[in-house]
């Protein structure tokens, strides 16, 4: 099973998608892709890790190469999230680019009884983009058009409300 959880910054994403996992039977896994650059970046991590402490997540921290993690059967796994994975996959110096990110979803896609990726939806600020950001942008819409294709559930995440665009949401 395959569910993705878009949403802007600070809508609840990360929320609602950890709630969804927890209501899953299995073991759960939270692979956390945000590599700890600077303060903010710190203090976000250190959010999450509260936010999910108790929830019965094992966490792996892996900022890019996630194609070979080891994932137990039955494992539903929380990707979070797939805008820091592009991100450090076409900018950090270890990257392999947007086909790495593809075939590790696909990889992790087929390993585990249900993947679940937060993904974020920057596409609406009306600011004109060039360059490598431009780049990063148009590869972040693929992967997400991608995913929701693939997807059971598609949901966006609107001020902490779920907005279903794809399937149904289970009760939780």
């Amino acid at each position: 099973m395959l569910n993705l959880i878009l949403g802007g910054a600070g809508s609840g994403k990360s929320a609602f998608a950890e709630r969804l996992v927890c209501s899953l039977s299995g073991p759960r896994i939270y692979l956390a892709t945000m590599t700890a650059t600077d303060g903010e970046s710190l203090q976000r991590i250190s959010k999450h890790r509260q936010q999910r402490e108790g929830l019965g997540f094992e966490t792996l921290e892996r900022g890019t190469a996630i194609t070979g993690i080891p994932v137990p059967p039955g494992t539903n796994l929380l990707l979070e999230d797939l805008a820091n994975l592009l991100a450090n996959e076409m900018f950090r110096p270890e990257g392999q680019g947007l086909s790495a990110v593809q075939d590790g979803l696909l990889f992790l896609a087929e390993q585990c009884r249900s993947l679940t990726v937060v993904s974020n939806e920057i596409f609406s600020d009306g600011i004109n983009y060039e360059g490598e950001t431009l780049r990063y942008l148009k590869n972040l819409a693929q992967l997400n058009r991608m995913l929701a294709a693939e997807a059971e559930l598609v949901v966006e995440i609107v001020c902490g409300l779920p907005n279903v665009l794809k399937g149904r949401l289970p009760c939780f």
